[in-house]
């Protein structure tokens, strides 16, 4: 293999490297070999010429993105050892061959220490969503390294990368199988079924990050009247059924998202069926429409209202206005599950959003829960920016 590129930086701007942080931003950068293109590996190297870390190259704000702090040969046996890591862990937490989920996340990019690489698995069914133009030229790698892992337990890999890699110049990227085939592809978490739309579905088709968030609505559901506001495909009023509850109201101003949502439940069975209704709508106009004080249990999981610093400001204004509708519409002692998956909005951020929003609306809260993703979304310790999804569980008094 031929000697990698380098990129030295600016005296005193390897702190973060040495921290473990695993990105490089450009503006620490003092200089760089020539002819340096989008995707290539590299070498950063401190201003003194210490060896720091290895990882893919991309002209824009976050120039590198590290795969390793170790001088090493990035070939495929390295990123097999990699993707059997991330197996392991997965395998350590019971998730693999487990009796009633069949679904969970394979690779979480930088908690996996793969920056730019989501693998999801979906009982056989890999969706990989690339987030680096690095990762993007390894996807070949990648499909013989599960090949070789997973064997006849592989179904299929879809390259889901078109809305989430990186502009490149003369790149048109666009979804694709890369290996196999599907069908209808149905799986189950904790017991509930669910129909998975890999090719036209939001992110991966299905937001497996909130398994344990929707165990716990199923938990406070039983007796309850419970609201599922953006419910995307049910994933939530699955739960509150099965759970117990009393009735459940799923809101999404999408027709396709509710007919998944129908056919999800039809899954469980006509006595589940019966006590669910679907709402094809905006989700503020519904609100508006409904009297207060409504439900015992109220579920809030927006889509990112800010995705980008620039318009947090904006992100803010729209979640507040969010939670204080639903917190008019929760009776008394009742419950809201309130998200944000916005990674410009930060914990404390969210937190400061819903308690100002129950100011603002003369109502006491009580915290019983923090949220967060599931395990099988790990966060790299050195990389806080990773912990994306944040949610909080409170009491309405």
């Amino acid at each position: 293999m031929t000697a990698m590129k380098k990129i030295v930086l600016q005296k005193g701007k390897d702190k973060s490297l040495l921290r473990f942080h695993p990105w490089v931003f450009s503006g620490a950068v003092y200089r760089k070999d020539k002819e340096i293109g989008d995707g290539d590996m590299v070498e950063v190297y401190s201003y003194e010429g210490q060896y720091l870390a290895t990882g893919h190259y991309h002209n824009s704000s976050t120039c590198v993105k590290i795969f390793s702090f170790d001088q090493v040969t990035p070939d495929e046996s390295f990123w097999k050892r990699k993707i059997e890591n991330a197996v392991a862990f997965r395998q350590r937490l019971g998730l693999w061959n487990h009796p009633s989920t069949n679904i969970f996340r394979l690779v979480n990019g930088e908690g996996d220490y793969m920056p730019g690489l989501i693998a999801d698995w979906f009982d056989g069914n890999l969706v990989l969503q690339f987030h680096s133009y690095g990762m993007y030229l390894l996807s070949e790698t990648f499909v013989r390294i599960f090949k070789e892992i997973f064997g006849e337990k592989l179904h299929s890999v879809y390259d889901k990368s078109s809305a989430t890699l990186p502009e490149v110049r003369g790149l048109e990227p666009a979804d694709k199988l890369l290996y196999g085939s599907f069908d209808d592809v149905m799986v189950r978490e904790n017991g509930n079924p669910y129909f998975i739309d890999i090719v036209k579905g939001q992110k991966t088709g299905f937001f497996i990050d909130q398994r344990e968030n929707r165990r716990l609505v199923g938990e406070f559901s039983a007796g309850r009247r419970v609201l599922n506001l953006f419910c995307y495909t049910g994933g939530f009023s699955s739960y509150a059924l099965s759970g117990g509850a009393e009735h459940v109201d799923s809101v999404d101003i999408s027709k396709k998202a509710i007919d998944y949502v129908e056919r999800n439940i039809s899954q469980l069975g006509g006595e589940y069926a019966s006590r669910h209704t679907s709402h094809v709508e905006n989700v503020f106009d519904f609100l508006e429409r409904i009297p207060d004080e409504s439900y015992d249990v109220i579920v809030l999981d927006p889509p990112a209202f800010a995705k980008h610093h620039k318009v947090k400001e904006q992100g803010v204004k729209g979640y507040r206005n969010l939670n204080r509708k639903a917190l008019q519409k929760v009776k008394r002692g009742g419950f809201l599950f309130t998200f944000s998956c916005s990674q410009a909005i930060s914990t404390e951020d969210f937190q400061t959003i819903v308690f100002s929003s129950a100011a603002m609306e003369h109502k006491q809260l009580r915290v019983l829960r923090h949220l967060e993703a599931g395990p099988d979304h790990p966060v790299d310790v050195f990389h806080p920016e990773g912990s994306y999804l944040k949610g909080v569980l409170v009491c309405v008094e």
